[in-house]
C-alpha cells in the first residue's frame, strides 16, 4: 500500500514473477508531486511515506504502465488546519496525510495525459483495480451489462484551478490548491442514481439545470 519509491519495483516484479499473491497500490500525490517542488515548511505536502524526487515519480508511472503497480487509491487523509502546523511549518509535528478525494480524478487525468495515457488506463487503475482487490469485480469497476451502474460523467477537456470551493470535504486544505488541472467531474452516479451534479449533492436532481 502507498508505494512511494521506485526502488521497490524490482523486488515487487520478482515477487509477481514468482507467483506470490502481491498487490501494489500507489497514490495520486506520489504521481503528481516531487520533492524538489515542495517549499520549505510547506507541511500540506507531508504524508507517509514521503513524496520523493521527480525521477522517482517517473519510475512509479513506469511501474503502472508495466503492471507492477496494480492500482491507484487516494489515501484520503483529511485533518483540521491546526493539525497541519501551517504557521509553524514543522514537518516533525504536522499531521501526515493528504486529502485528495475531491480532485483525484482531475489530477490523475492531467498527469496521465502528459505521459501518453488515456482514460481507459485511469479506469483500470482507479476503478477496475480497486474493485477486484475488494472482491467486488463481479459487480463494480466497469461499465457493462449486469454491473452496478456506478460511474462518473467526466469532461476531460475542461480545465480549472483548484480552489477551496472545489474541495468537497470539511477541512478545505490541500497541497493541490492553486494547481491547474484538466478534467471536471460533471455528475456521479451510484447504482444508477445521480448523487452529485453541478457541484452539489442534492437529494433530488429531477428538472434541475446542470451548471459548473
Amino acid at each position: 500500500m502507498h508505494l512511494a519509491t521506485g526502488k521497490a519495483l524490482a523486488m515487487l516484479r520478482a515477487a509477481k514473477a514468482e507467483g506470490l499473491p502481491v498487490t501494489v497500490e500507489t497514490c495520486p500525490h506520489y504521481l503528481a508531486f516531487d520533492a524538489e517542488e515542495i517549499p520549505n515548511g510547506a507541511t500540506l505536502y507531508k504524508c507517509a511515506p514521503p513524496i520523493r524526487s521527480a525521477g522517482n515519480r517517473e519510475k512509479l508511472w513506469a511501474g503502472l504502465e508495466e503492471g507492477v503497480i496494480d492500482l491507484v487509491a487516494t489515501d484520503h487523509s483529511p485533518c483540521p488546519h491546526e493539525m497541519k502546523k501551517l504557521q509553524e511549518g514543522s514537518f516533525r509535528t504536522a499531521w501526515g496525510g493528504i486529502a485528495s478525494l475531491s480532485v483525484a480524478l482531475p489530477v490523475m487525468s492531467t498527469e496521465a495525459l502528459k505521459r501518453g495515457f488515456g482514460l481507459q488506463h485511469i479506469a483500470k487503475w482507479m476503478a477496475e483495480g480497486p474493485a477486484n482487490l475488494a472482491g467486488l469485480g463481479a459487480s463494480k469497476g466497469k461499465i457493462a451489462a449486469g454491473m452496478d451502474a456506478d460511474f462518473a460523467v467526466f469532461d476531460p477537456e475542461a480545465e480549472f484551478v483548484v480552489r477551496e470551493e472545489n474541495l468537497q470535504y470539511r477541512h478545505k486544505i490541500s497541497p493541490y490548491l492553486g494547481r491547474r488541472v484538466k478534467g471536471i467531474v460533471r455528475e456521479t452516479y451510484l447504482r444508477g442514481e445521480c448523487v452529485f451534479a453541478a457541484g452539489e449533492f442534492p437529494g433530488d436532481l429531477r428538472g434541475k439545470e446542470y451548471r459548473m
